[in-house]
């Protein structure tokens, strides 16, 4: 299908991994990258296969230091799947091989022709190969690869093989090798990475076979079982056991133009799976009852169909198809299945093992996009973090505070995971990391679980592990903020906000500035979020809650009190990103761009110089902007009102343009964020900005990060700045609340939502006009509400809006 294609063309070692992680296929419940099964781990290859939540943690030594870490686990390779041919003219006239012929693998000399091909609409990854073959012969190589959708412990791979111009006898080994290690980061190489043990294997019938292992410290089971069917005639037929890699090898005669179909399929099943007596016999069960692989192929093709029209984005041309890979991507991370799994946001997605596999706060970029197409993973997603709640607590406790205190990386149980050291491979230094300041994470928890609840008509969450988090964050807030009678405020002192690279004050012996404008603002926020909840609860509800949690009114009078008095600083007419900001000295970027071209990482470049981005107004990402992606105009403006500060536009346009030339996007979701704070003002740079971000992992513009894991916060956020960027779509009050800033770029797209259980409300652009339209299965309207009007659009209805008359 036209748009729904990544090809490939060529085989190229260079690229070859990155390839491998745009071209992962996944299920929600493991993702396997799209490592090629002939050849080995290697420079050229990483294959890696991730189960969510699957984690365990390993001691290393790191600059003399103990080192602590929890990894999502690298787990058994399922993939390999080798052969090589053996013409009759190389057996001799005794019947013995005159030469062993070597293994074919994409690296070998052999290798003519090599396309890969990623078809998004069914999931599945062909891969085509032709190999010379003595003089004049070629082994035509088809090769299909699927995670199963519909079933989300099966995984399968059908290879065809064509001989052309000879005949002999085809080889293939079918294996599950157990003996890998976390190797896909060249930072982390120095860390242990050896997370699998007491490896068995075996067999279960003549096809069948299986591996088990468990992980070091976890203790989790993990189970493959693995069948292998030649749809040719096979002989001489063996298996190869050792206790760390199960093999089958097939024999089969082939004639020139006869073709061999070689089908694996696999089953994977951990001690973290629901209903299950134990891993290897529910795996050797699963694979026992799974049929062909066509039969596989067809459910597994109907699942991925069925998935599209629930959350598909339209968007002509090249930026659709990029959005589409972006959406399909997140799907394989978090879809359906996810709602009955305990697992988070992994950043980088089941496709590799950069910030070794951890959550962080990319669930505010990711679940607004899901709220409205899967909101049963975005419940599962809060979920997590709900069942963390005790953790926080306790965390929030050892610091002398009340309330939940979330980490900035969670992993298996909610506890802090942000690595103590971390490397500078500019200079080969190991360095303090502070990053665990960064308790805006708990800010932006509350805000996913007030925006789920918005878009949702699900008030018995709301009302119960909804409101828990969300009561448990504010007084988290409330007891970490500390009166100033000298200015009459209240204030948040030693925290890290989004920009990572302000982590102290220069020359300061303590980590953490104060007063960042965004931490004390959404802290403000959380606050009164929590006060309207708490105002909203039933009655018997409320006081059940209250009682559990020892909350009482005079607590949530003080949450009103300082919610309406926390301090935020300014500077030369706009927003200061700390207190202390405007002191520091201006970074001279000509210089450093000039001399290193790239500076998206100056942080290591100012170290490797002996010096800090601590010193400077530079900003890794947007800090103070994000306020503009996570509030509409008019909400922003009312929550400085409430802190009794005066926010105008032309104040805010001030403090874009201050940070847009002070900040070197070295995240990913920087230029997201600038992309939706410029499309109303400047709508040209607003694009540029988008287009950046949309190409990010496409074109690897970050150099070598894409390898080790796509960056699932910004591919959901590309989707998100159509959904809701462009149209100002809001869901709150009940209401679809709509204030459309269109991009020219963007003039023509579609999509449909779920809203507070209307399913497939429709809206379209096109022609400068914004269509909405209620299907007629639904039982009630919808309510609209655009800057000048409200209007009410009836089931069966289309609704087209003016957006110039709307603006």
């Amino acid at each position: 299908m036209p748009g729904w294609t990544w090809t490939y063309e060529g085989y190229d070692p260079g690229q070859e991994r990155l390839r491998e992680a745009l071209c992962t296929l996944g299920n929600g419940y493991f993702a396997t990258r799209g490592a090629a099964p002939e050849s080995a781990a290697g420079p050229a290859h990483y294959p890696g296969t991730y189960a969510a939540g699957c984690y365990n943690r390993l001691v290393s030594t790191a600059a003399g230091r103990r080192v602590e870490n929890e990894d999502l686990v690298n787990l058994p390779n399922w993939l390999p799947l080798r052969f090589r041919v053996w013409p009759h003219d190389a057996i001799g006239t005794n019947g013995m091989n005159r030469t062993e012929p070597g293994w074919l693998t994409c690296d070998a000399n052999e290798l003519q022709a090599y396309r890969q091909i990623l078809d998004l609409h069914r999931g599945v990854l062909t891969r085509q190969l032709r190999f010379a073959v003595g003089p004049g012969g070629h082994l035509d190589v088809e090769q299909t690869r699927l995670v199963h959708m519909a079933d989300a412990h099966l995984a399968g791979l059908c290879t065809y093989f064509t001989a052309r111009n000879w005949t002999g006898r085809l080889e293939v080994e079918s294996a599950i090798d157990g003996e890998v290690t976390n190797a896909g980061v060249d930072r982390y190489r120095q860390l242990n990475g050896r997370h699998l043990t007491g490896w068995r294997t075996g067999v279960a019938d003549a096809d069948t076979m299986w591996m088990h292992c468990r992980t070091t410290a976890s203790d989790i089971s993990i189970a493959f079982a693995m069948r292998t069917h030649a749809r040719a005639t096979a002989d001489n037929s063996r298996t190869d056991l050792t206790p760390t890699r199960a093999a089958r090898l097939l024999n089969v005669h082939l004639a020139s133009g006869a073709v061999a179909c070689v089908e694996k399929t696999v089953a994977l099943h951990t001690s973290r799976d629901a209903a299950i007596s134990d891993p290897l016999n529910a795996a050797i069960d699963r694979i026992v009852d799974a049929p062909g692989f066509e039969q596989l192929l067809a459910s597994h093709t109907s699942a991925w169909q069925h998935l599209w029209k629930r959350a598909e984005l339209k968007v002509p041309g090249e930026a659709g198809r990029i959005l589409r890979l972006h959406l399909f991507h997140v799907l394989q991370t978090l879809s359906p299945h996810t709602a009955e799994l305990d697992v988070g946001v992994p950043a980088r997605g089941l496709h590799g093992e950069a910030y070794r596999g951890h959550v962080f706060w990319d669930e505010l970029f990711v679940l607004p996009y899901l709220n409205l197409h899967l909101p049963e993973v975005s419940r599962a997603l809060l979920t997590y973090r709900h069942r963390r709640l005790p953790q926080a607590i306790r965390a929030a406790h050892a610091h002398g505070r009340n309330g939940a205190m979330y980490p900035w990386q969670s992993g298996s149980d909610g506890r802090e995971e942000s690595q103590t050291l971390h490397l500078n491979p500019r200079s080969g230094r190991w360095l303090p990391d502070n990053t665990h300041l960064q308790h805006h994470v708990g800010s932006a928890i509350a805000y996913n679980v007030w925006q789920y609840g918005q878009a949702s008509d699900d008030s018995e969450f709301m009302h119960t592990k909804g409101a828990e988090t969300l009561f448990q964050i504010a007084r988290f807030w409330a007891s970490t903020a500390t009166w100033d009678a000298s200015t009459g405020r209240y204030h948040i002192r030693r925290v890290v906000g989004p920009d990572e690279y302000h982590d102290a004050y220069p020359d300061a012996t303590e980590p953490g500035i104060d007063d960042n404008a965004y931490t004390n603002v959404t802290a403000a926020w959380v606050m009164r979020r929590a006060l309207d909840l708490a105002r909203a609860l039933p009655v018997p509800r409320r006081r059940e809650l209250f009682e559990r949690i020892a909350l009482s009114g005079e607590e949530l009078d003080g949450w009103d009190e300082i919610s309406g008095r926390l301090y935020v600083p300014f500077h030369q007419g706009v927003i200061s990103q700390f207190e202390g900001y405007a002191d520091l000295a201006e970074l001279d970027w000509a210089a450093y761009r000039d001399r290193y071209g790239s500076i998206q990482r100056l942080d290591r470049i100012l170290e490797s110089e002996g010096d800090t981005p601590n010193r400077y107004k530079a900003s890794k990402q947007a800090d103070v902007l994000m306020l503009g992606y996570l509030f509409s105009p008019s909400e922003l403006c009312g929550l400085f009102r409430m802190l009794g500060y005066e926010l105008d536009d032309e104040m805010w346009r001030r403090t874009v343009a201050y940070y847009l030339c002070r900040t070197c996007h070295g995240s990913t979701l920087s230029q997201l964020v600038h992309s939706w704070v410029l499309a109303r003002a400047r709508p040209t740079e607003a694009w540029q900005c988008w287009q950046d971000v949309l190409t990010g992992d496409v074109a690897d513009l970050q150099g070598g990060t894409t390898t080790e894991g796509i960056h699932l916060g910004a591919m959901a956020g590309t989707l998100d700045l159509v959904q809701r960027g462009v149209t100002g779509l809001e869901t709150r009050e009940g209401a679809l609340w709509l204030d459309p800033a269109p991009l020219p770029e963007l003039s023509e797209f579609g999509f449909s939502i779920r809203f507070r259980g209307h399913w497939g409300v429709a809206l379209r652009m096109r022609h400068g006009r914004l269509y909405i339209s209620v299907p007629t299965s639904d039982a009630t309207p919808i309510h609209v509400i655009l800057p000048d009007r409200a209007i009410t659009v009836v089931p069966g209805d289309t609704e087209g809006l003016d957006l110039s008359a709307s603006s």
